[in-house]
């Protein structure tokens, strides 16, 4: 296997990339003045993934909610009954795992044996190991985890949130799933999974930090087990959602001091993926700082009257198929906050945007952007997570470039509308 180099004009930096004849593709940024190196190894499956056709199958696959996050934790589970971790600690590795609504994923970061920690990677997400006593025993486990999310305040905030804008996408559905979805799930079921969704022509595995690229070519090489690559893409199904929001406000008390709050609007201009996808990010970002961000009137005025306070956020999370921006926080009054920002939104669409103000927001992102270099951890998996929405995060620049103050007044006008933002609160009991 041999991997073709590629070097940035713009940051210097350089990637070895390329596709292993088992289908899994590869990308090294070595960086040889850091102490450290990081690995992650994920696959394009996650939550939202219930329904599904194999490839060389006709019938549909349905699976219990929850299953992506499930399949996670049984991964870990040895044949030989060893502990991954111990694997890793022996190395020095500090190895973890994650499942998100579209992709799972495992990953460690080392400052030493970085060859012994990537074997360790390599073969526990290749070894699958389930039997119905260990997948049971795995359901008071998960049940806890999931009784635990019940009781966070956050997370609460954020699933009533997507439930206000969506009305059937799987999206709305909590990542671990139910307590009653996780004890439908056989090993059976995590067998079927496994073995379509961690087929490697359907996974990626990013390489970030201080890493000589031959002696890690060999441990991939070595490492990559007998696997046949699909010769057609795994067909995910999805209900189709409407365009209009599900309901405006959610509210829930909880255990909070303080009310917390998250607005924000539905994304309906989707299936995008690539430079398209990306250039409607950077579009949509430099909005909400524009608009909302610290240097802005409106948030001065929050914040002058104490409407909110520094756990003020934004965010505007995208996949191809579906996209939200978001505003959190705390409040006193999260209804006045709702109101006071959509009225800004509309004061704007009478006044118009300021260029100056875009100008800045644009010189902003290119300059997070270049820090995220700095951050291997954070460097890779941004990658990867735009690497499965068809981005080539390494040619940022080239979408970056096009970014004009017309294209952001036309997102504008398209996304921020009021029948689109929906309200969530979390009251104090």
């Amino acid at each position: 296997m041999e991997l073709k180099k590629r070097k940035s004009n713009i940051t210097g930096e350089t990637i070895y990339e390329g596709v292993h004849p088992s289908g899994l593709d590869i990308h090294i940024v070595p960086k040889p003045e850091y102490s450290s190196a990081y690995a992650i190894f994920g696959t394009r499956y996650g939550s939202v993934d219930s329904d599904f056709i194999v490839p060389g199958e006709t019938e549909p696959t349905h699976v219990p909610d929850g299953i992506a996050h499930y399949l996670e934790h049984k991964m870990f589970d040895q044949p030989d009954g060893s502990n991954v971790f111990d694997k890793f600690s022996k190395y020095g590795g500090n190895a973890n795992a994650f499942t998100s609504f579209n992709m799972t994923a495992y990953l460690f970061s080392s400052t030493s044996y970085f060859e012994k920690n990537l074997e360790t990677l390599l073969d526990y997400v290749q070894s699958p190991y389930y039997t119905e006593e260990t997948v049971q025993k795995e359901q008071g486990i998960i049940g806890q985890e999931i009784r635990m999310y019940d009781d966070s305040p956050g997370w609460k905030l954020f699933f009533n949130f997507i439930n206000c804008l969506y009305n059937a996408h799987p999206v709305k559905k909590e990542i671990a799933g139910t307590i009653d979805s996780i004890s439908r799930i056989t090993a059976d079921y995590l067998y079927k999974c496994y073995n379509t969704f961690y087929n490697l022509s359907n996974m990626s595995l990013v390489i970030v930090g201080n890493v000589d690229i031959d002696k890690a070519v060999k441990v991939i090489e070595a490492g990559i087990k007998n696997n046949e690559p699909f010769t057609e893409p795994i067909k995910k199904l999805y209900p189709k959602e409407p365009e209009n929001i599900a309901k405006r406000y959610a509210e829930q008390k909880m255990a909070v001091s303080t009310p917390m709050f998250m607005l924000g609007w539905k994304d309906n201009d989707v299936n995008k993926r690539g430079a398209k996808l990306l250039k409607k990010h950077l579009e949509l970002t430099i909005l909400m700082r524009m608009l909302f961000g610290k240097g802005s009137g409106l948030y001065k005025r929050l914040y002058d009257e104490n409407l909110i306070n520094s756990t003020f956020s934004l965010d505007y999370s995208m996949q191809p198929d579906y996209g939200f921006t978001s505003i959190d926080g705390e409040s006193r009054d999260p209804q006045k906050v709702f109101n006071a920002v959509l009225d800004e939104v509309d004061r704007v669409r009478v006044e118009g945007l300021d260029e100056a103000d875009f100008e800045r927001a644009k010189k902003v992102m290119w300059g997070n952007y270049i820090r995220s270099h700095n951050d291997i951890e954070g460097y890779a998996g941004t990658f990867i997570q735009l690497l499965f929405m068809d981005i080539d995060y390494f040619d940022y620049y080239d979408v970056y470039k096009t970014l004009t103050f017309e294209d952001v007044k036309a997102r504008f006008n398209e996304h921020f509308r009021r029948d689109r933002a929906a309200l969530s609160v979390i009251n104090p009991v």
